[in-house]
């Protein structure tokens, strides 16, 4: 311990912080990024310090109590905390290996024992297993995304039964604020719902955008919510869309993988199945490639023509391209300058879907954008750091054509 506390100690930092002052760019990264690592190893060393700390007080449900208040935190952080400490000391021991390494951080790793936490332990140490070579450079989302999707391929009528429970744990809150503000929020709701009440939300609100409104596309967006809650119309009044990504024999219950609700995440087929069955849901046939799961081809005989190519793209990105990025692609901007390659009929498509942050972003000094004839987007900062991009598959990779029926 008189190590850990020696290299924690002001005293042996003044001399890193004075150099920070002289870095260029790419060494003011480089410092960030090695400083995140060393982070990553220290949580390691806590994490092992608090599972240590259960296992001493039998997991008895005051450690968290305890740590909150030697770590000063507030008691569900400090539960979370806890908890992760636990399933990362016996039941995720790879996970908190990627910690060791500093190929993951700790609010990842939180987020990797929460995914797993309704698993048996033998169903955990699969999941771990797998995740081991996915998660290093994913951020947090990413991380809680891959980690739900595995736990799900691995118990997955126990992910149905998650579902049902979680939704049934649905609740309105009110959070009082300071200098005569206050917060609603609905906890828990059904995924669809709330997903379509944003995007009902989030229309109407940019409808109202016009030359003259001095209100923020935030602004906005709570007071049409608000107006909604109190018996107001909120604004211009359009259909809500989700994307909802299922295959055909999940759909018919021939089989119960996991299906993609865009913006949220993998849910069991049974859910899914739900969603689709609703009164007002339209089905979409999309056509991938069978070995990549590439979009190929998207049926447009319930929609206008002239809306055709633009709803091929956002189908087909989901989300925003900046990896990293969620906004589901219904809310971003269509970029027209990368030009895009792909067969049959589509051939002409040359867009490409960026939130209008990352939109904004592309246009900034030093950041660059290349596009490759398989689709990859390729996007290098100003440090000359490169990240990539591919439109997700609708289906996993295939190694061979699938048999004929």
């Amino acid at each position: 311990m008189a190590l850990l506390k020696e290299i924690t100690e002001p005293d042996a930092l003044k001399e890193v912080n004075a150099a920070l002052d002289s870095l260029e760019d790419k060494d003011a990264v480089a410092a960030a990024v090695a400083a995140s690592e060393g982070i990553a190893r220290l949580e390691a060393v806590r994490f092992r310090a608090l599972g240590q700390l259960s296992r001493h007080r039998g997991g008895a449900s005051s450690v968290a109590q305890e740590v909150a208040f030697e770590l000063s935190v507030v008691d569900g952080h400090a539960a979370g905390l806890v908890a992760t400490a636990e399933a990362l000391t016996t039941r995720l021991p790879r996970t908190l290996g990627l910690l060791d390494r500093g190929l993951v951080g700790g609010y990842g790793a939180m987020k990797v024992a929460s995914a797993t936490a309704w698993l048996s332990d033998e169903d955990a140490r699969a999941v771990d297993e797998v995740l081991e070579d996915r998660l290093p450079g994913r951020n947090s989302e990413q991380i809680r995304k891959a980690a739900n999707h595995a736990a799900m391929m691995a118990d997955r009528d126990g992910a149905t039964k998650r579902v049902e429970r979680g939704r049934a744990g649905r609740r309105l809150s009110l959070r009082q604020g300071e200098t005569g503000v206050a917060s609603i929020e609905v906890e828990d709701g059904p995924v669809e719902k709330v997903a379509a009440a944003y995007t009902r939300i989030d229309r109407e609100a940019r409808a109202l955008k016009t030359g003259g409104e001095a209100r923020t596309l935030d602004q906005l967006r709570a007071d049409v919510a608000l107006d909604l809650l109190l018996g107001g119309q909120g604004g211009k009044s359009e259909r809500s869309e989700l994307f909802l990504y299922m295959d055909l024999n999940t759909y018919l219950g021939l089989n119960d993988d996991p299906a993609e609700l865009a913006g949220h995440g993998h849910i069991p087929a049974a859910l899914a199945r739900h969603i689709a069955d609703g009164p007002d849901t339209v089905l979409r046939r999309i056509v991938t490639d069978p070995l990549s799961g590439q979009v190929l081809d998207l049926g447009r005989d319930r929609y206008r023509p002239t809306a055709g190519l633009g709803e091929f793209v956002r189908v087909r990105d989901r989300e925003c391209r900046r990896p990293g990025c969620h906004r589901v692609a219904q809310a971003c901007d269509l970029d027209h300058s990368l030009p895009w390659q792909f067969g049959g009929h589509t051939a002409d498509i040359e867009l490409v879907s960026f939130c209008r942050r990352d939109h904004r972003l592309k246009d900034e000094p030093g950041w660059n954008y290349h596009l490759g004839s398989d689709g990859t987007l390729t996007i290098t900062t100003p440090t000359g750091h490169s990240c990539e991009s591919t439109p997700p598959p609708l289906h996993e990779p295939r190694t061979e054509e699938p048999p004929p029926f």
